[in-house]
């Protein structure tokens, strides 16, 4: 009888530490999860995830985070599949049916985004976001005196966000009432004169009013402020077309089509400039491209038929113009064009009945060749959905466009702020990843990790890397594959001195998954194995600085997380003679995250007379000079930056270049 008391207490201790071991790789797996969301290394972020929901599908925050991931990577109807999930097991947190009415919206589910934020509201009233976006929504499907509605209610409440004003002035330019539109815009430029969505509307304004000028300089200042709005460069060329500046205007449609190959815009109005100066063939090859993607589009196709006509390709040219006369069998240019080419091909008789139609339907009318295009022509403009095939010369703008983007949803807390356009360059750190700083990749030479790669051999070579670029598929699933080798091989050697360099190898392996709570745990079993190890200080010292966002979002301390990371860094800085460049940076860069300014430049200075050609570290003390107000310093050294291959430094140099204070 006691024996079998003993035996179910055994039994209850035993599944007791399980279910907790279990609950506790849950909790790890889930901060690993945030940590990738927060790095943009969505495929890791899914994996995590995945790991969680096969063995605990009733949990809501693994569907909730790899909802975020989906969303993240453009799939937005599994990310709604996953949210909607993730609100079955928890109606309560309003931030899933935000994100689930943010998918909704990117699949113009716009009624369907609108019961969302409405739950969202219902569940927190105090989200500006969901107030501004339930307007969007709105709009979107139409309803827009609810959408003026909800957004009268924002900016009375909220009277300092930009996007609110910028859509109410949509709302009414797309309705063509300009005088109203225009006294908004005068409040939106007021409240933020350097929101580049608000100089994209003055563009527009203009380009209805036919102020060509003015139009052309708002477009140039919308994108000084968002350069990577496609729009607005093939807004501004058609402003430069009717500035007779047309060496520019075939500059922004080839930005453009650069930025986005699948603009439609774009290549149709570039194919139309082409045929203007005269440039027939790769006129054609704008067409082409366009009627790929829109095969029955008769104003592409009669376009297209001028230009075969043109170049002798009379076939192909009546192939175009029959389609065209199919559907607009009155349509008289078409018919004579077509009843041209028959005469050039000899076809005599299918000539005479064209132009019989055109003569029995029109007597009376004179019935000329299309000519060249005038000076008014060139200034006619035509909606997408327009297909009055008589207006195949004009140029092409959106239907009903929304410059004003909705407010994009955080998907927790206060963690980082993702719309921050200048960040500084990450910390060095060990991984399984070769390094990439912008144009090439190259491997970062250090002494101890060319040491540690040939004495230990390790299963993957150890590469020091900065910028964390997000993993492939193919790549995420080797770094778990190897992560699950290395563990069976831990559990399998009893040899102590290769137990150690094990736990290192797969230390790094789990930094490179964002696990670096798991990565932590390896780290410290190593070190007390082997306490003199320059790599094992370094890499926990950089562990520990990364994991700080999600730390400080959770309560804790920062100066206490920091301070930690410090104390590794300088230990493994003076194990290392003061020689590491790599290390010494990465010091400099939690001044840096600190504000301690003084302290960051004279650490990255020490770093750059170590190294010269430390372009991260010219970067990064280049931010700083700027944020403690020496401009001049600052941009020497972005400059710098760029030269040695980081080519957003340019971009930033631009940015802070033209402020004035």
């Amino acid at each position: 009888m006691m024996k079998n008391r003993k035996l179910v207490v055994l039994i209850l201790f035993l599944w007791c530490t399980v279910s907790m071991r279990a609950q506790y790789n849950t909790n790890r797996l889930l901060i690993s999860a945030e940590i990738a969301l927060d790095y943009h290394d969505y495929v890791v972020a899914i994996q995590h995830c995945n790991n969680i929901l096969s063995g605990k599908p009733y949990l809501y925050q693994p569907w909730y985070y790899r909802g975020v991931a989906k969303e993240c990577l453009g799939d937005y109807a599994g990310a709604e599949s996953d949210f909607t999930e993730a609100v079955k097991l928890n109606p309560y947190i309003y931030q899933i049916f935000n994100f689930r009415a943010e998918s909704r919206m990117n699949q113009d589910k716009f009624q369907d985004a609108i019961t969302d934020f409405d739950a969202a509201l219902k569940l927190n009233p105090d989200q500006k976001g969901s107030w501004f976006n339930r307007a969007y929504a709105r709009y979107r499907s139409k309803d827009v005196e609810k959408a003026r509605e909800d957004l009268k209610y924002v900016i009375k409440r909220w009277p300092s966000m930009p996007n609110a004003y910028g859509l109410m002035t949509e709302t009414y330019l797309n309705a063509n009432d300009t005088a109203t539109a225009s006294r908004w815009l005068e409040k939106t430029l007021k409240v933020n004169p350097y929101d580049g969505n608000s100089w994209s509307i003055v563009g527009r304004l203009n380009l209805q009013r036919k102020n060509w000028a003015a139009a052309e300089k708002a477009f140039s200042s919308a994108i000084h402020y968002t350069p990577k709005v496609v729009n607005n460069y093939t807004y501004r060329a058609m402003t430069r077309v009717n500035l007779n500046k047309l060496r520019q205007a075939m500059e922004d449609y080839d930005r453009a089509i650069s930025m986005n190959g699948n603009n439609f815009i774009a290549h149709y109005n570039r194919g139309l400039l082409r045929q203007t100066l005269g440039d027939d063939n790769r006129a054609i090859e704008d067409f082409n491209y366009v009627l790929g993607l829109e095969p029955d589009n008769l104003l592409a196709l009669y376009n297209r038929a001028i230009l075969l006509d043109r170049t002798g390709d009379y076939r192909a040219a009546i192939r175009d113009y029959s389609r065209v006369i199919e559907k607009f069998p009155n349509f008289w240019n078409g018919l004579t064009s077509r009843a041209n080419c028959y005469r050039r091909l000899g076809m005599t008789a299918k000539a005479e009945l064209d132009e019989f139609r055109v003569l029995k339907r029109q007597m009376d009318k004179h019935v000329g060749i299309q000519q060249r295009w005038s000076r008014s022509k060139l200034r006619q403009v035509r909606k997408m959905s327009d297909i009055d095939v008589e207006k195949y010369d004009q140029w092409v703008v959106q239907d009903n466009e929304v410059t004003t983007p909705e407010y994009k949803n955080e998907y927790r807390g206060n963690v980082q702020d993702r719309n921050v356009e200048v960040e500084y360059m990450p910390m060095f750190l060990l991984s399984y990843m070769p390094y990439k700083n912008g144009i090439n990749s190259y491997q970062l030479v250090d002494r101890d990790v060319e040491t540690f790669n040939r004495t230990i051999r390790p299963t993957l070579p150890v590469y020091i890397s900065c910028k964390s670029n997000a993993l492939t598929q193919e790549q995420s699933r080797r770094y778990f594959v190897a992560i699950d080798s290395l563990t069976t091989r831990i559990s399998d050697i009893k040899n102590y001195n290769q137990v150690a360099t094990l736990l290192f190898q797969r230390a790094v392996a789990h930094a490179s998954t964002h696990n670096f709570s798991e990565a932590l745990n390896d780290i410290n079993d190593y070190m007390t194995m082997d306490s003199v190890s320059v790599l094992a200080y370094w890499q926990r010292g950089v562990c520990q600085a990364m994991m700080s966002n999600y730390a400080q979002s959770n309560g804790n301390d920062l100066k206490v997380v920091l301070g930690k990371s410090l104390d590794d860094l300088r230990r493994a800085s003076g194990m290392a003679g003061e020689k590491n460049a790599f290390v010494i940076y990465d010091i400099a860069n939690l001044h840096a995250m600190q504000r301690n300014y003084n302290d960051a430049i004279d650490t990255y200075t020490q770093a750059i007379t170590l190294n010269p050609s430390l372009a991260e570290a010219y970067f990064n003390r280049g931010l700083t000079y700027i944020f403690s107000g020496n401009k001049s310093k600052g941009l020497a050294d972005l400059s710098k930056a760029g030269e040695l291959g980081i080519y957003d430094a340019y971009s930033v140099m631009k940015k802070y270049a033209s402020e004035k204070h």
